[in-house]
């Protein structure tokens, strides 16, 4: 029936998997729970208890895969025809959760995504604009989402075919943070693999500092050039390539460039302070995608 996989790193993911499990028992359904952790250094005690558990797993990488293989590797093991894809830092809204993706399963169900959250209450001021990113850009209301159905939604809390995912896996070059979601879920909509959007939300716990944030945002942009010179995406398939295009087409690489050198100390006080601009991080991140552009000879549609 369902196999619930969890890639993560240096997280504590065993109260996600006793709740999961929790939930899971009360249906009797067939399911397992996979814990593939990607060569992590903490929290390593407290993970291998999983293994304790009836229907569960956990086993640790001895070298870095990142995400994406990590999922696909997990997804190899999974002995049931779903599986679901978790976020390592997020945890079940309601007690109902399994269940209710349980109950949206259909003879025609191919994917699923229940949607995102985040707790009301503001972290500490060093840790807002993580918190407030996830605010403003990832809790998506279902309408929104039923709108745009390959534009909002990401690759956890996302319940797909396991056929599906081993035939259309994630891009096995990526093994640095970012934009490897972006190329699966591109792979779906090429070839007309339905997304359906549920209400049946995750709360991310995401508790990064801002500076940390920062960091994970501009190796994704990093990330996010190479796969646009290798031609796994295109500029079109992004925001931050959208844009690109049209300061491309007026020649204003060097003027963004340069804006972007003098102020991004500037920007990046902004962001680590106690109300940080998402404009600003969008700002942020188009600088520092020109800046990574300007020894390519290639412009890459």
């Amino acid at each position: 029936m369902l196999s619930i996989l969890i890639p993560t790193y240096n997280y504590n993911v065993f109260p996600l998997v006793t709740e999961l499990k929790n939930q899971a028992d009360t249906l009797e359904i067939a399911y397992e729970i996979l814990v593939q952790d990607d060569a992590s250094d903490l929290f390593l005690n407290q993970n291998a208890e999983i293994n304790l558990l009836p229907y569960c797993s956990y086993t640790l990488n001895l070298e870095k895969l990142g995400r994406g293989n990590n999922i696909n590797l997990l997804n190899s093991l999974a002995k049931y025809n779903y599986v679901l894809i978790m976020e390592a830092d997020a945890f079940p809204e309601k007690k109902t959760y399994v269940k209710d993706l349980i109950l949206a399963i259909n003879q025609e169900t191919q994917v699923v995504f229940g949607g995102v959250t985040y707790d009301t209450k503001k972290p500490d001021s060093d840790k807002l604009l993580r918190w407030k990113y996830g605010q403003e850009r990832e809790s998506i209301s279902i309408i929104e989402r039923k709108k745009k159905p390959y534009h909002f939604v990401f690759t956890w809390n996302l319940l797909i075919k396991k056929q599906l995912l081993s035939k259309y896996p994630f891009p096995s070059n990526i093994k640095n943070y970012g934009y490897e979601d972006v190329v699966f879920i591109k792979q779906l909509k090429q070839n007309n693999i339905t997304i359906e959007h549920i209400e049946n939300k995750l709360i991310h716990l995401n508790s990064e500092t801002s500076l940390t944030f920062i960091k994970k945002t501009e190796n994704a942009v990093s990330t996010l050039n190479q796969l646009i010179l290798s031609n796994k995406l295109e500029m079109s398939d992004t925001k931050i390539g959208k844009a690109f295009k049209v300061i491309h087409f007026f020649k204003l690489q060097n003027v963004v460039r340069y804006i972007f050198k003098k102020l991004a100390k500037k920007m990046i006080n902004n962001l680590t302070s106690s109300n940080p601009s998402i404009i600003v991080l969008d700002l942020y991140k188009l600088g520092y995608f020109c800046n990574l552009r300007q020894n390519e000879n290639t412009f890459n549609q």
